[in-house]
């Protein structure tokens, strides 16, 4: 009875609060079906079942048009509903891509997809449902092309892990004489023993010139007990390796193309040219990655330290151009879940953990900030002294939180990117740590004087000039 009077008052003050959209429908989205929920004619509401292929998209959309509908709410399935999603926003209506944590019926009440629909519809009228984060058309296509490059680049290091097994099977030492099979001299004896070549000696002189192994190393390393169950794996990896590469090749194509359809029409001055700290990988963009992002956007996001080509493309597919959707850079970084998530009750604090999720931006971030260890910059600086006092985990996410909020201003205000050394973050902890003693001194009723440096005998007894 307690709960019916619960339900009852919770459903009665929903009903009493203003309406915000009077056109509204709600949709729960299914794999199969769709449930569609309108206002019907006298305040009742219409609810009706469509099929999730294409044409029985084409039915809803024209049955909501029918009713009058202006604005839609979608509960956020996933894949389900990114289909219907972009029919909706092409047929011109409004619409709102909610999670579902914000759609959940009040607890005790029976639970159907057709009153799912309904209390979505029910909530969007009354203007309760937030939206989640939903780029452009331009920057969708640009985010799924990302990240069917980290696919295809993540399969592909799973057949060089397969390579380098088949390689130990046969008790070949390579990884133990080169750092990356994959490189020049790596690929070379592996090609090599895949079309037969068996002699240390032979395959030894395949190194190139800058490999810093001797040949008698490498030769020693090579000689094995080969199976030809353990070669086939070797060539088949290989070969599958290969085919990824060329994958890779037709995706950046595809990545650089989408980039030239939404640069800036404004002329830009050119960007200085970068010094490379590392040699080329075989899973490098083939294009210029950091050109074409710098006349996307108008600022080089690469100059941030920890910031390379592959995590700047990431940042920008993920959350495109558009940086004035959040209004502040705190509401910013709690969306990127890179700042504390308070649970506080009675008074105390049960939690302060971020925010647990799968932010493909954030992790992003994090591996630019772990980066950053070994740096002399204010943000190498910066990292160290907060690993020191919290621990690696913690120190990567509060290097993280920081990055983001440069990248928000670059992006959001067109700023430039003024780089600091480790001297200026040396200082500036000094004067703070300053300031915090004289304010605790000053509480204990003491006050603080600098120490005088004695003056040498030498200076001492110069006489002073006269003016």
């Amino acid at each position: 009875m307690v709960k019916q009077n619960v339900e009852t008052n919770a459903c009665a003050e929903l009903a009493s609060l203003p309406i915000q959209q009077r056109h509204a429908a709600g949709i729960d989205v299914g794999d199969a079906t769709h449930w569609v929920c309108v206002d019907a004619n006298g305040g009742d509401v219409a609810v009706r079942e469509f099929p999730a292929h294409t044409p029985g998209l084409r039915d809803l959309v024209a049955w909501l048009q029918q009713c009058g509908v202006t604005t839609v709410a979608l509960e956020a399935t996933g894949a389900y509903g990114h289909v219907l999603f972009l029919t909706l926003l092409e047929a011109g209506f409004h619409v709102v891509t909610t999670a579902p944590t914000f759609t959940r019926q009040i607890k005790g009440r029976p639970k159907t997809d057709r009153r799912d629909c309904q209390w979505i519809q029910r909530l969007h009228r009354h203007g309760l449902l937030p939206s989640i984060f939903q780029p452009d058309e331009a920057t969708q296509t640009l985010r799924d092309l990302v990240r069917q490059r980290a696919n295809h680049v993540r399969l592909s290091g799973q057949h060089i892990q397969r390579m380098q097994k088949a390689l130990e099977l046969m008790n070949l030492k390579l990884t133990k004489v080169i750092g990356d099979v994959t490189g020049v001299t790596g690929l070379k004896i592996i090609r090599a023993i895949v079309a037969g070549e068996r002699d240390p000696q032979v395959l030894a002189k395949l190194r190139d010139r800058r490999c810093k192994r001797a040949a008698a190393q490498i030769a020693e390393a090579l000689d094995g007990r080969y199976r030809p169950e353990h070669v086939l794996e070797l060539e088949c990896c290989l070969a599958a390796w290969e085919h990824y590469l060329e994958l890779i090749k037709k995706v950046d194509a595809a990545i650089a193309a989408q980039l030239r359809t939404i640069r800036r029409q404004t002329e830009l001055p050119p960007l200085p040219p970068k010094p490379r700290v590392r040699g080329k990988k075989p899973h490098d963009p083939t294009f210029n990655v950091r050109e074409a992002l710098y006349y996307m956007l108008g600022v080089d996001l690469t100059a941030i330290e920890g910031i390379d080509e592959l995590h700047a493309l990431t940042l920008v597919s993920e959350l495109g151009t558009d940086f004035s959707k959040w209004p502040t850079v705190k509401q910013f970084t709690s969306w990127l879940g890179l700042c504390p998530n308070w649970k506080k009750t009675g008074g105390k604090v049960k939690s302060s953990q971020t925010r647990k999720g799968k932010n493909r931006a954030a992790r992003a971030l994090r591996l630019g900030a772990w980066s950053l260890m070994r740096s002399k910059s204010y943000l190498g600086a910066y990292l160290r002294r907060q690993r020191s006092r919290l621990g690696a985990p913690k120190a990567i996410t509060a290097a993280a939180h920081k990055l983001a909020r440069i990248v928000y201003h670059l992006v959001r205000y067109g700023m430039a990117y003024v780089k600091e050394t480790e001297a200026a973050y040396a200082e500036q902890t000094r004067q703070r740590l300053e300031k915090q003693l004289h304010r605790r001194a000053k509480e204990l009723g003491y006050e603080l004087k600098p120490i005088e440096k004695p003056v040498s005998p030498e200076v001492a007894e110069q006489p002073t000039r006269m003016a």
